[in-house]
């Protein structure tokens, strides 16, 4: 599905019956992914807007959340731009090898095509 997702007012009452105090697009993808590639993750969640249970607050519009997405990206470059200055030049973390005990086709069963299509993900680890 493309573009924002608005929670009813009953799924918003569900959540916070659940303790939960922000409700997000869902990054999972994102996450599975890097961790295929071995790529280190973090996410940066930003607010669009206040969630349909809460009284206080006016209706949730579209130039709302425009207007709060353009603020976000211009906030998310910034902490881009701190935070690419304090990546180590070597991780020490157990991303780099996320895929060592997570392949369990055995190599002979690989083909050889998919071996050379998938090299720079798991070449290291099925020659």
């Amino acid at each position: 599905m493309e573009g924002p997702q608005f929670s009813t007012v009953a799924e918003s009452k569900l959540y916070r019956s659940w303790g939960m105090d922000v409700i997000g697009m869902t990054n999972l993808q994102e996450a599975k992914l890097a961790r295929e590639a071995e790529i280190c993750y973090a996410t940066i969640a930003l607010v669009t807007d206040f969630d349909s249970w809460h009284p206080d607050h006016e209706n949730v519009t579209v130039d709302m959340i425009v207007s709060n997405l353009t603020k976000n990206a211009e906030m998310a470059q910034r902490l881009m731009a701190e935070a690419v200055g304090r990546v180590p030049a070597s991780r020490n973390c157990s991303c780099g090898s996320a895929l060592a005990n997570a392949i369990i086709t055995s190599k002979e069963s690989i083909p050889a095509e998919t071996k050379r299509e998938l090299a720079s993900l798991i070449g290291k680890y099925v020659q």
